[in-house]
């Protein structure tokens, strides 16, 4: 393996996500439109044999971890056949997805088959209207069906991601945090992020952390922090002290852990991206279909990850939000 990709503030890097495409079947309003969204062309995607060997190269790097994101990445057509693909990447020995689940009931098992473990499932409440009010779809039936198929097959750990807008999901923190804890799945509460396309997102509609931890601990069980949690993971955890289970909270509004991070973003028409804020691309497609050896795409790689910045500056006057929305970038 060549030298480990180090950045110049000493950050290793060994995680890659991967966006298989924009597109996504629910339109949740601090993401996407309700309509108008103009979507890459689908000739303009990396093909799975372009992503394939992109995870090769940064296999060879020392990426070890890789997330499939989109968009919803279960609208990429034969995805499962990917994922088979992407298991077999010599060096990576963690594989997960990101999904709102709604295909997931027909997918899951063709996905388990492949090899798949690890699914994190966005879903911000188990309030059918309130389901409704956010995606602007009326598809909750359908995921929570979804997220018991997995479960039945044996998917694990199952992840359930909720994104916190202050002043709409407070009525959802106790009783998703109960779903979760009766059925064995971990909740990763996440800071609502400047990463909407219509501009909608303000500092004081983030749900704080701090806020959220006080919430579950007054009205489920006292939650500790987790003293051996891995440092570079982006949600802080918390284990109730009834040993009820464990919280993830990622704080990237009041709590950044930019010192710690040791993920790349690849977007669903070959962009490499150094943070989920980043203003900078490098065009690794480019070389993918202009002849590029394999050399020339690892150098891309590693000068992405010699630009990388100190960090996103949400807090400061400095922040500028990225051009591309959440659903452009991948999740």
């Amino acid at each position: 393996m060549s030298a480990p990709l180090i950045d110049g503030f000493g950050r290793l890097h060994d995680n890659l996500r991967i966006s298989v495409t924009d597109r996504c079947n629910i339109r949740c309003f601090y993401c996407m439109p309700e309509t108008g969204v103009k979507f890459m062309p689908r000739g303009e995607l990396l093909t799975f044999e372009e992503i394939e060997r992109v995870a090769r190269i940064a296999a060879e790097l020392g990426i070890t971890k890789i997330r499939v994101t989109g968009g919803e990445p279960l609208l990429r057509r034969g995805l499962p056949v990917l994922i088979e693909r992407l298991m077999q990447v010599p060096g990576i020995r963690d594989l997960a997805l990101t999904t709102n689940a709604v295909l997931l009931e027909e997918f899951a098992p063709a996905l388990y088959d492949a090899g798949l473990r690890r699914l994190n499932i966005h879903l911000d409440t188990l309030d059918r209207a309130r389901f409704q009010q956010i995606t602007r779809r009326d598809d909750l039936p359908a995921v929570l069906r979804g997220i018991n198929a997995a479960r039945r097959l044996g998917f694990g750990p199952i992840k359930i991601n909720v994104v916190a807008v202050k002043d709409l999901i407070e009525p959802d923190l106790v009783p998703m945090a109960r779903y979760c804890r009766e059925n064995g799945f971990e909740p990763r509460f996440i800071e609502f992020m400047p990463l909407d396309a219509q501009h909608l997102w303000e500092r004081g509609r983030v749900l704080t952390a701090d806020q959220m931890i006080e919430t579950l601990s007054r009205e489920i069980a006292p939650l500790l922090p987790v003293r051996d949690a891995d440092p570079r993971a982006p949600a802080t955890e918390y284990r109730y002290a009834d040993g009820g289970g464990s919280v993830g909270f990622i704080a990237s509004v009041t709590k950044p852990f930019c010192l710690n991070c040791n993920r790349l973003r690849l977007t669903s028409e070959g962009k490499l991206r150094y943070c989920l804020f980043a203003i900078e691309e490098a065009d690794v497609r480019t070389l993918l279909r202009g002849g590029g050896t394999d050399a020339q795409i690892a150098d891309c790689i590693r000068g992405n990850v010699k630009e990388k910045w100190l960090g996103h500056e949400i807090n400061s006057s400095r922040f500028v939000a990225p051009p591309r929305p959440m659903y452009s970038i991948g999740g």
